[in-house]
């Protein structure tokens, strides 16, 4: 048996647009009218309606943590407008939570952003940080004895979108690509422009450090009216160089990954968001290969990458505490699923064990969800059927609720 800390939580994480349905005043929602190539939310997983269902299949199965976020263009439709009644409807989850003895992880901004704040000039402009903190002002008046607050979520992956968007819109290339799917031309040197590894390669350092700023601006909101740990959470590319790829890699890495990590130093906790390795050589990122078993977003499969983005975040944080936020795969098969949780709980348990301090493990994701303009990706340990929202709990489900219950891997 190998056992995890006392109080150690174990949960599932998702994200408001993925799932909720119908997010009409979001830049997304918009987006995805306007987009080449991206399929519609539509109704997601209407989980807004059916949330208590959702809380009570993790905690029927042994679960006791669930990651969540707020949808700021419900809570603040419209500028310095703010919605009692979505304010109201997202205490409801938290209760929901509660009254399940889960742990809710609440985050006030994944991904999305209001329509009104993307056409103002979104994150870049020049109010931005004083709009956040507003919003974040607002939301903790819903936060009484909730313990872990999630400020941004991948803020590196929000600016590596914007770094690529800017590209794309001077390259005069509009189809879009998920920050989560690999482009079949990726590698491909007649479609550089427009491959994965490109797309997503750079972050500029200077929307990093913007990002940082409004971060801690936010997080000193949340300690001084709540009694809540606070932190943000970071994608983690485990990244690794290939002979001569050295110098890149550090290129790559401190405008990706290094810059947030430093920046989450004085938090209560940083989010650790991994899911596969990939290696650096001179030129940039080396596309996956092309196995067997590589997932169906195209990433190779690297159950070890979780406990290398740990170690590498606790060391340039300077050992603020851990919460994995997420970690998974994209699989039609289960059984797959089943065996790469447990290969990279069993590597994070080793990192554990040379003293990183993780205090939970939240698998991404509780449901088969809106993968960020596809649908095809299935990353939930619950499936959903698309025209009646049933829910079917999959065998990993059960699978990582009897971890949590004994605490430990068999």
């Amino acid at each position: 048996m190998t056992n995890f800390p006392d109080g150690f939580l174990w949960g599932a994480a998702t994200a408001g647009h993925q799932i909720e349905g119908n997010n009409v005043n979001s830049d997304w929602w918009a987006r995805e009218q306007q987009m080449p190539g991206m399929e519609p939310s539509g109704d997601a997983c209407d989980s807004y309606h059916r949330y208590r269902e959702d809380i009570d299949l993790l905690a029927d199965a042994g679960l006791t943590s669930y990651r969540f976020s707020l949808e700021w263009s419900r809570i603040e439709p419209l500028p310095g407008r703010f919605s009692r009644a979505e304010l109201a409807h997202y205490r409801r989850v938290i209760e929901a939570c509660f009254d399940r003895g889960v742990t809710p992880v609440v985050t006030l901004q994944h991904f999305t952003t209001p329509q009104w704040f993307a056409a103002a000039g979104g994150w870049a402009a020049p109010d931005a940080s004083e709009r956040f903190q507003r919003f974040t002002t607002e939301a903790t008046t819903i936060l009484d004895g909730v313990e872990w607050v999630v400020t941004m979520n991948e803020p590196n992956m929000q600016a590596a979108i914007m770094t690529a968007m800017r590209r794309m819109q001077q390259a005069g290339d509009g189809q879009w690509q998920s920050p989560t799917i690999e482009s079949d031309g990726a590698g491909d040197p007649e479609r550089k422009e427009t491959s994965h590894s490109e797309f997503l390669t750079y972050a500029d350092p200077e929307i990093g450090r913007s990002f940082v700023d409004i971060h801690h601006a936010a997080r000193e909101i949340v300690r001084a009216r709540t009694g809540a740990k606070v932190g943000w959470t970071i994608a983690a590319g485990a990244l690794t160089a290939a002979p001569g790829g050295e110098k890149k890699l550090e290129e790559i890495r401190y405008g990706k990954e290094d810059l947030y990590w430093e920046g989450a130093r004085g938090d209560d906790f940083v989010g650790v968001q991994a899911y596969s390795s990939q290696e650096v050589d001179a030129n940039g990122l080396v596309p996956h290969p092309q196995n067997p078993d590589n997932t169906l977003v195209g990433t190779a499969y690297r159950p070890d990458s979780l406990a290398m983005a740990v170690r590498h975040a606790w060391t340039v944080s300077e050992g603020v505490p851990i919460v994995i936020t997420e970690n998974g795969i994209a699989t039609a098969d289960d059984t797959q699923r089943i065996r790469y949780t447990d290969a990279a709980l069993r590597g994070l348990q080793a990192a554990m064990a040379d003293g990183i301090d993780v205090r939970g493990y939240l698998h991404w994701s509780l449901l088969d969800n809106y993968e960020w303009g596809h649908w095809g990706p299935t990353f939930g340990l619950i499936a959903v059927d698309r025209e009646t929202f049933v829910r079917t709990p999959k065998p990993s489900l059960g699978w990582l609720g009897e971890v949590a219950r004994r605490n430990g891997l068999a």
